[in-house]
């Protein structure tokens, strides 16, 4: 248990500190000349075609979250930072911060290259990137047993799941989308996946009781990890050294396939519905190193015949005996090296509706949902839009959004004259940072801009 939460509250401060994404902005979606919409349906096409300046043509910075930084460190007297675990935090403080599931997300999508052509009787795209998505899930039970531990004769905690996963692989997709007669257009993007990193640390069904003649630990945990040329050896009690691992020869670890599936159709005039499910695959790893606890429970009913004099019952070395064995307990045994591990993407739904005003149709209202299939990682998002074109080279729009992470606000400007296009937005306000650019009050925050030449 020391372990992975070691290694989850790492990879949550990562996710709140990191996350650049390529994906388009949602506050897009309903604007005729964004060139990135089809990345949230492959049916929509912008008005011109175009050719994305590499690592210009789509820059996105992201964070998801419902906490962030200010919900593990807190000021001092002397103007300095502690954690929550000092004792001047009060566990009340701390809790009520908290949500039942603390959860954060980062997105690196990065497009390396990308074209849009009208060609073929619609609208073609090929694009070349970078993908990265991770997320960590932590109960408020665990944090709240690792600040308060035992209160009274007897405290449980049911800690239920919690876990890190990543997901790392290169992509090269093609896409295509075409009008079918007045009002219905369809779309579908085929995309071919290239493996590079994959994690999924878990631990389950975890129940913790301290109580005054007994402590008992249940928690099962289970580490997969996929790369390219990695050895993880085993010690002699076949615990997994993770310690002395080494990377013979840098190489891919897998490979998948995966399809984009998208729809318009104009209901009447004016009120068009549109739909699309993306990421529809799976990838093949390759080179998997799984390991796992023995999955028993672990007991402790207090200390041994105390004394003194004998080495063996002192109090010092029964305590270094203990924390021997919890830690051997709690850390992950090697089950299997170089296996072959299948895990299907994680699935987005996105459904928007869009209403144009008939006495000034360059005016529309629109409303998106958004959401993401992924286990206890998944998420969903609901927003409201007021799009605008006033000239034909210049739209805007405002937004606001309830998703699972909590509420925002975002706007896009975007200016395409004939030869070139420039647009800057944010799905999600930023609040305030620290001094290193990190969401202080909670990790939902984006900035996008982009050029690329246009047809």
């Amino acid at each position: 248990m020391k372990n992975i939460t070691k290694y989850m509250m790492a990879a949550a401060m990562m996710c709140a500190a990191t996350g650049m994404s390529a994906q388009a902005l949602s506050s897009g979606y309903f604007l005729d000349g964004y060139m990135f919409k089809h990345q949230l349906n492959p049916a929509l096409a912008s008005e011109k075609g175009y050719l994305s300046i590499p690592m210009l043509g789509n820059i996105n910075i992201t964070t998801k979250g419902n906490i962030g930084l200010s919900n593990f460190l807190y000021p001092t007297a002397n103007g300095g930072l502690t954690t929550f675990m000092n004792s001047s935090v009060s566990a009340q403080e701390f809790l009520d911060g908290l949500k039942e599931n603390n959860r954060l997300v980062a997105n690196l999508d990065m497009t390396l290259a990308s074209i849009g052509l009208k060609t073929f009787g619609g609208f073609s795209t090929v694009e070349v990137g970078l993908r990265s998505h991770s997320s960590v899930n932590i109960p408020k039970d665990m944090l709240e047993f690792m600040k308060v531990g035992q209160s009274g004769p007897r405290s449980v905690y049911d800690l239920g799941d919690m876990g890190f996963s990543s997901a790392n692989y290169m992509e090269v997709a093609l896409g295509h989308s075409r009008q079918i007669g007045e009002k219905l257009r369809v779309g579908a993007k085929a995309k071919f996946l290239l493996g590079l990193v994959y994690t999924d640390l878990t631990m389950k069904n975890t129940h913790i009781e301290l109580g005054e003649e007994k402590w008992v630990v249940s928690a099962n945990q289970e580490m997969n990890l996929a790369m390219g040329g990695l050895t993880v050896p085993s010690k002699e009690n076949g615990l997994a050294d993770f310690d002395n691992a080494e990377i013979n020869k840098a190489g891919l670890s897998g490979f998948g396939l995966a399809f984009d599936l998208g729809a318009t159709y104009e209901v009447i005039d004016n009120l068009t519905l549109s739909a699309a499910i993306k990421d529809l695959g799976f990838m093949g790893w390759s080179n998997n190193t799984y390991a796992s606890t023995n999955n028993e429970p672990w007991d402790f009913d207090g200390f041994e015949n105390l004394s003194f004099s004998d080495e063996d019952n002192k109090l010092e070395n029964q305590l270094d005996a203990l924390g021997d064995e919890f830690e051997e307990y709690t850390n992950l045994y090697l089950r299997d090296s170089g296996g072959k591990l299948n895990k299907a993407l994680a699935a987005t739904l996105v459904v928007g509706a869009e209403y144009a005003l008939p006495m000034y149709d360059k005016l529309s209202f629109g409303l998106l949902s958004t959401t993401k299939f992924n286990g206890p990682y998944s998420w969903s998002e609901g927003r409201l839009s007021a799009n605008v074109s006033p000239l034909s080279w210049l739209e805007g729009g405002v937004n606001v959004a309830v998703s699972t992470f909590g509420t925002s606000a975002g706007w896009i400007l975007n200016f395409h004259p004939k030869v070139f296009s420039f647009f800057v937005g944010m799905d999600c306000l930023i609040g305030k940072v620290n001094p290193q650019f990190i969401p202080v009050n909670n990790a939902n925050a984006n900035f996008s801009c982009g050029f690329n030449i246009a047809f």
